[in-house]
């Protein structure tokens, strides 16, 4: 089958070695990083952490309390350089000067899925996507939870797959898996492979070309057997085109909400439809927790997974009707005086915030801005035509938002906190109108991630 293994690691891999020891250098202390510093000191290696910024005490904690080796606030190349392997946090881009040594004297640089992966004998379900990742894997992890199923939750979620590897005895884990981790990603194979979706996301690590960011996405696939299955987005164009020039070794499992499939899941009338090889599945699209045309397709992908595994219909059905909103995601935080005010500050894309504004059945008090990568504001000129009364930008610079829609859009204001943010939107709207905070930016202007902005949006809700 076809792969993109760019960087392929030498063969000098640690694992392959006669008995640990080895130096293996972690570039990055955040959750990945020191979980991977765990297992690699569990598994015998002589471990270094070295990070280029400053350390978080209860991360400084663990490193301590372990007594592993740790640097911050800078990287010490004659340490790294020495490494037999390095294990690279998600946030390092290829260009970083460390990253380039380390390639040019073909030391091999992975990911932390990547190392972990060695370790364990679990089946592996990951899930990958510009859009809809976090409430897939939430919703894929409960569902089989609530089957009874021995099962881990990791990737770009919750506890380090390292660290739940070198603690726990899962059978299954269920992955989130970014581009930038899939990037880092050579060995591991992935039992059951999900591909979202492919829409315009962190080009600036990409080169600004689309068929590089697709190639990373589809590494989920490529070291995958007749055994396995890869399941995906019928209805969108990117992946498509993507999948015109690969081949699968896996079996492939498609979801549509726009046509029928044989083996898959798709829309009939108002029903969920899934066939796998096991028993027919179906369910009402109204019997859903999570609303919206995104989330259908988040439950189909859920549903397809599910039944491949031979989770029986009830407990489906139940896990699918009981689910609640991911934190950040399209989540309810109060009605005051009449109108809704909704978080939705896990949009970092333009995508994202054109499948939150899609789902909107009220008047729209549009929350945007940040840090704009790149952003084409141009998908939502139509939505935003039909549905907002009003924007307001949260941001450092919002120019690129003006110019954007100040032809449709009569008021957009600026503002500088959340709290700012919140109250002007509360004075704009009038009862049963929605206020979104559905950014369509990353948040590194004004907050630490889209958490905090999250959060501190929903406080200053509570406080109107």
């Amino acid at each position: 089958m076809t792969t993109e293994n760019k960087n392929q690691p030498n063969q000098k891999l640690p694992h392959q070695l006669a008995g640990a020891g080895g130096l293996i250098a972690i570039l990055g202390a955040g959750e990945s990083g020191v979980g991977a510093a765990y297992l690699a000191q569990q598994q015998g290696y002589d471990v270094f952490v070295s990070d280029f910024g400053a350390i978080a005490d209860n991360y400084k904690k663990q490193l301590q309390d372990w007594n592993i080796r740790f640097e911050e606030n800078q990287h010490t190349e004659a340490e790294i350089l020495n490494a037999i392997e390095v294990v690279k946090s998600p946030g390092i881009p290829e260009k970083a000067p460390i990253i380039k040594k380390l390639r040019a004297q073909g030391t091999p640089v992975i990911s932390e899925i990547e190392f972990a992966g060695r370790y364990t004998d679990a089946k592996i379900i990951g899930i990958t996507g510009s859009n809809g990742k976090t409430t897939t894997t939430t919703l894929t992890y409960e569902i089989l939870k609530h089957a009874g199923l021995n099962v881990g939750l990791a990737g770009n979620i919750g506890q380090s797959f390292a660290y739940q590897v070198a603690t726990e005895k899962f059978d299954i884990y269920v992955l989130e898996l970014s581009s930038f981790m899939l990037d880092d990603m050579y060995k591991l194979r992935v039992n059951i492979a999900m591909l979202l979706n492919i829409t315009p996301d962190h080009l600036d690590r990409y080169e600004y070309k689309m068929e590089n960011y697709a190639a990373s996405k589809f590494r989920i696939s490529q070291n995958q057997t007749a055994d396995d299955v890869f399941i995906y987005c019928a209805d969108d164009p990117e992946t498509i085109k993507g999948m015109a020039g690969r081949s699968f070794a896996a079996q492939l499992f498609p979801f549509s909400i726009e046509k029928t499939v044989e083996q898959g899941a798709f829309l009939d009338q108002d029903n969920i439809v899934i066939n796998t090889h096991q028993e027919h599945f179906t369910m009402s699209i109204h019997d859903l927790a999570l609303q919206g045309k995104h989330n259908l397709y988040n439950s189909m992908a859920s549903g397809v997974a599910a039944k491949y595994l031979e989770i029986r219909n009830p407990v489906l059905r139940e896990s699918m009707s009981s689910i609640k909103p991911i934190e950040h995601r399209m989540e309810s935080v109060a009605v005051i005086s009449g109108i809704s005010f909704i978080n939705d500050s896990k949009a970092t894309n333009v995508n994202s915030t054109w499948y939150a504004l899609e789902s909107m059945t009220s008047d729209v008090i549009l929350i945007l801005g940040g840090v704009d990568k790149g952003n084409d504001y141009t998908m939502l000129r139509s939505l935003v035509k039909q549905k907002v009364k009003a924007i307001v930008c949260l941001g450092k610079d919002n120019k690129r938002i003006h110019d954007a829609f100040e032809d449709i859009v009569e008021v957009i204001v600026n503002t500088h906190s959340a709290q700012e943010a919140a109250t002007v939107s509360y004075h704009l709207a009038t009862k049963g109108d929605t206020v979104l905070l559905s950014p369509a930016c990353a948040s590194f202007d004004l907050f630490k991630n889209y958490e905090d902005r999250g959060r501190q949006f929903k406080q200053a809700v509570k406080e109107l």
